[in-house]
């Protein structure tokens, strides 16, 4: 496992109300209460018909190292509010917890447990701020990295968004999940070191200024890497100075790997003219880097238009997520154990999408046995068999008048156990097959469902016992007549 780029403790990277309740729970005598928590998500980012979920290492990395210091014990005592045993609790604690995931690269829909928590409740609680903004964040960017591959159709997209991201972290994990969605490498040199992303990258402007004359800055690279020879070609002129510059400097020097790049302008226009240009010379393997504020919908037009574009870098609106930063994932209550028995519990709002799903469950994807393709998910609670592979009937939880007879299916679990009473029971894969993983599960969903705009939704369905158990709970709580 890679281990992260910071050496800081971040147990106390919680919201303070996690250790005042925690505090509460010990002074209560709960202090062992076993209960169930879920992280899930309500809405795909940019409208899009489902999500990548990533983050799930830094998490278990994260609970690994989970331990309060004596500097951290001495910062909560100087607070006043919480008890000396209490803070004698932390200091001695160790993570005991179940925890089950879906693994990183897998395409997911809202209103599923991605994560699921069970254990004590202070130790559930306390994990819930890391465990969201790792999810959640690296989610999002894996999330549009793959839009953006999607949109590349067939070619190449590199992360260039380290100068962009919110802060160092966001940087090197935001390499590291765009690298799940599909993007072949990133210009953060560091995430190479720790996750064997390929580092890339050439020039910038200031090394083309940084000579009287752009030949001049094109040769003195050319001879430097003639193994990697790509030059930036609209620091003055790109068909006029850059292109043919360009092409002398390949006449002469002969570097074994060739490659321009356009940081600006008409990226259809510039480009096909570039190809012809560069074609004619005989450098058919030449290949075309594109650089400019690009998103899925600008990669989508430009390869519509027909533009000669080999390699997209996409910068601050892959690394921040521009057109919606933020993934909406939840932490929430499910479940407590009173005497042996899992007691379901429900959060109720006047808003239905904020309602949750109660109980502890379990996540099931079905596939089509004839072509592969994924049909809908089935969230059951824990204590139902499987779907086994017999002919049933799923409807829309919403809409419960919508139904389909489900035959000739595959069944498979989608979360995995990650720790079994704190001790780590799961292999962590290395980021490469997580990549792979990623591209191949993409291929399972239909592409009604990969659509950009107005995709198909995708079915969530909740066994009949799931759906009764709900509404029963509802009714308890006068939402329901």
């Amino acid at each position: 496992m890679a281990k992260t780029t910071t050496s800081i403790n971040n147990t106390l990277l919680t919201d303070f109300y996690e250790l005042t309740m925690a505090n509460g729970y010990f002074e209560l005598g709960m202090k062992d209460e076993i209960a169930y928590f879920d992280m899930f998500f309500r809405s795909v980012p940019d409208e899009g018909g489902y999500a990548i979920v990533a983050g799930l290492e830094q998490l278990v990395e994260y609970i690994q190292e989970l331990n309060f210091t004596d500097e951290d014990i001495e910062f909560l005592r100087s607070k006043n509010c919480f008890s000396e045993e209490f803070l004698e609790y932390l200091r001695t604690m160790e993570f005991c917890c179940d925890v089950w995931a879906v693994p990183e690269g897998t395409p997911v829909f809202p209103f599923e447990p991605l994560v699921t928590i069970r254990g004590p409740v202070i130790q559930a609680q306390l994990i819930e701020t890391f465990l969201l903004l790792t999810i959640n964040h690296q989610t999002l960017i894996a999330t549009k990295a793959n839009r953006m591959v999607r949109a590349a159709n067939g070619k190449t997209l590199m992360e260039f968004g380290s100068r962009r991201a919110q802060g160092a972290s966001a940087a090197v994990l935001g390499a590291r999940a765009a690298f799940i969605g599909g993007a072949v490498g990133t210009a953060c040199t560091i995430a190479e070191r720790d996750f064997g992303i390929p580092a890339l990258g050439t020039m910038a402007h200031s090394w083309v200024q940084s000579f009287d004359t752009e030949y001049e800055a094109f040769s003195k690279f050319a001879e430097l890497y003639p193994d990697n020879c790509t030059l930036l070609v609209d620091t003055y002129d790109v068909l006029r100075s850059g292109v043919p510059t360009a092409i002398r400097v390949f006449q002469e020097k002969k570097p074994t790997k060739m490659g321009i790049r356009i940081d600006s302008g008409d990226m259809t226009y510039l480009s096909r003219e570039a190809r012809r240009m560069l074609d004619e010379a005989g450098f058919q393997d030449c290949i075309i880097v594109a650089s400019n504020s690009f998103d899925e919908y600008i990669i989508r037009g430009v390869v519509n238009e027909g533009a000669c574009i080999d390699a997209f870098g996409v910068g601050e609106r892959l690394i921040t997520a521009k057109s919606q930063p933020v993934f909406g994932g939840v932490y929430k209550l499910a479940a407590i154990e009173k005497d042996g028995e899992i007691v379901p519990k429900i959060k109720v709002s006047e808003n239905p999408g904020k309602i949750t799903n109660p109980g502890y469950k379990k996540l099931y994807r079905l596939f089509d046995k004839k072509n592969g393709r994924a049909i809908a998910d089935y969230l059951a609670l824990a204590d139902e068999e499987a779907p086994d592979g017999t002919p049933f009937e799923i409807f829309d939880p919403v809409h419960v008048w919508k139904r389909k007879l489900v035959e000739d299916y595959e069944c498979k679990e989608l979360q995995v156990q990650i720790f079994d009473k704190g001790k780590l029971v799961y292999d962590l894969p290395e980021l490469k097959d997580i990549n792979a993983f990623c591209k191949k599960q993409i291929e399972m969903l239909w592409s009604e469902i990969k659509r950009f705009d107005n995709p198909q939704s995708y079915y969530v369905d909740l066994s009949q016992k799931l759906w009764d158990l709900k509404q029963d709970l509802l009714k308890s709580r006068g939402q329901v007549k």
